[in-house]
């Protein structure tokens, strides 16, 4: 597998959107497959995606397809400043401790800080939450069908690159969010009648 061949038909697989807001990096240093590391606030620009390309060839060209089109898909639906609840009460959490601090209110400056922490600890879970996940997975799922897949054979691909990973990267279970995933997927798939109950999606 050529690397630079690679990457140019990754970044043809991607969305306008993952085009313009991730980078393809090669890490090779790295015992991880690919890396999703999710993006803070004040981390602005684009968001890197670094691959491993020596464990990254061991995959199948599905695979690769699927489980990029996942990490695009992770990287480009954070977004820390779309304004709702709690985003609005971080902020104005944010200008009464500031305010407060200026005014030396150490009873302010705590109740203030306290209400950031809790927004923002609210906005934390809910980007790490399993339906967030899914969601990802499923978004993948879309594109890859307008990339030429079935819907049929791209939960298939990720299914199978989820697994594949995990023995590649040298571990032995998958953890709670990825049997999640595999549920999920083998419901998409056609594999199982079995999907993710609400509750569980919702934890």
């Amino acid at each position: 597998m050529n690397q630079d061949n690679e990457i140019s038909h990754l970044l043809d697989l991607m969305p306008a959107s993952g085009r313009m807001m991730t980078r393809i990096v090669s890490k090779p240093e790295s015992t991880k497959v690919i890396e999703t590391n999710f993006p803070l606030p004040w981390q602005r620009g684009v968001r890197p995606i670094p691959i491993n390309f020596d464990l990254w060839r061991q995959l199948s060209r599905s695979q690769r397809d699927l489980v990029l089109l996942r990490a695009v898909s992770v990287l480009t639906a954070v977004k820390w400043f779309k304004p709702d609840l709690d985003r609005v009460i971080a902020l104005a959490g944010m200008i009464g401790l500031t305010v407060e601090t200026l005014q030396t209110d150490a009873v302010g400056m705590a109740v203030a800080g306290g209400l950031t922490a809790l927004a923002i600890n609210r906005i934390w879970r809910e980007k790490r939450s399993p339906q967030r996940e899914l969601d990802a997975d499923e978004a993948a799922l879309k594109v890859a069908v307008r990339r030429g897949y079935t819907e049929t054979e791209a939960a298939k691909g990720l299914l199978s690159a989820i697994e594949t990973i995990a023995e590649i990267e040298g571990r032995s279970s998958l953890n709670f969010n990825e049997l999640l995933r595999c549920q999920n997927l083998k419901k998409l798939a056609n594999l199982s009648f079995v999907g993710v109950p609400d509750q569980v999606r919702q934890s």
